[in-house]
């Protein structure tokens, strides 16, 4: 057997699906967890300096971000095991396997396996449609701001009086990144715009669309997994039924 026909079969016994669904899974976790832990720490520079002047009301924020980094951490090192182990599963459940070693062997511990996987994994794909929707609350809320402060830089420009734009607001405590008892708790007018006008607010806005991306790319990546993971325990279970023990 010549060098080519080894590297053929070589590249037939890899599991595709299994393998681009790694690839995404990895770049948006890379995605979610690098850009989700700078937004968050850029979120409580933000808040601390234009929403809260009392300390007391910017505390309970400030440990849930640093809780959430910590939950950032244990989710990279989980999904990393998680993507490795899936890859391994693929590459022991392909067809192509068995085309390519004859001597392989569907046994009940492989479709047990299989179908814990398959079950992990749409638990897991369920879970992470809701952080994915979660995701999605920062980016409108800065959205709406950016939209806000649009307004009130028109407003600005074309009428001399402040009373028609000083009265347009973003509160943080609607959105529940304050107690309603915080102060100002509220950016007003001009202050708004400019906040809007800073750097931080920019890279802020930047990186949790970023976040927001890598959330969806990692979704991607739970059904391409799903649908590899069932299609692996159908095979098993199809040579179950050949009688390949």
């Amino acid at each position: 057997m010549g060098c080519y026909d080894c590297c053929i079969r070589c590249l037939g016994a890899v599991p595709y699906p299994s393998l681009v669904a790694t690839l995404l899974c990895y770049a948006g976790m890379a995605l979610f967890c690098g850009c989700g832990h700078e937004a968050l720490t850029n979120t409580a520079v933000l808040v601390e300096t234009y929403f809260a002047r009392n300390v007391q009301d910017f505390a309970i924020m400030a440990s849930f971000i640093k809780y959430f980094q910590y939950v950032i951490y244990g989710l990279a090192s989980f999904f990393f095991l998680f993507g490795i182990l899936l890859l391994a599963e693929g590459f022991y459940a392909t067809s192509a396997v068995k085309q390519t070693f004859g001597e392989f062997r569907s046994t009940h511990c492989g479709r047990c396996l299989s179908l814990t996987f398959i079950v992990v994994t749409y638990i897991l794909a369920f879970i992470w449609l809701i952080v994915f929707a979660f995701t999605a609350i920062p980016v409108y809320f800065l959205f709406n701001m950016e939209q806000t402060c649009h307004t009130v830089n028109i407003l600005a420009e074309t009428t001399p009086s402040i009373n028609q734009h000083g009265w347009i607001c973003m509160d943080a405590r609607q959105y529940g990144l304050l107690p309603w008892n915080a102060m100002p708790g509220k950016a007003c007018g001009m202050t708004l715009a400019s906040i809007c006008k800073t750097s931080e607010f920019y890279i802020t806005y930047d990186l949790y669309i970023a976040t927001f991306a890598g959330a969806g790319i990692t979704l991607l990546a739970l059904f391409l997994y799903m649908v590899a993971t069932t299609y692996n325990y159908a095979v098993l279970r199809f040579l179950g039924r050949k009688g390949v023990r």
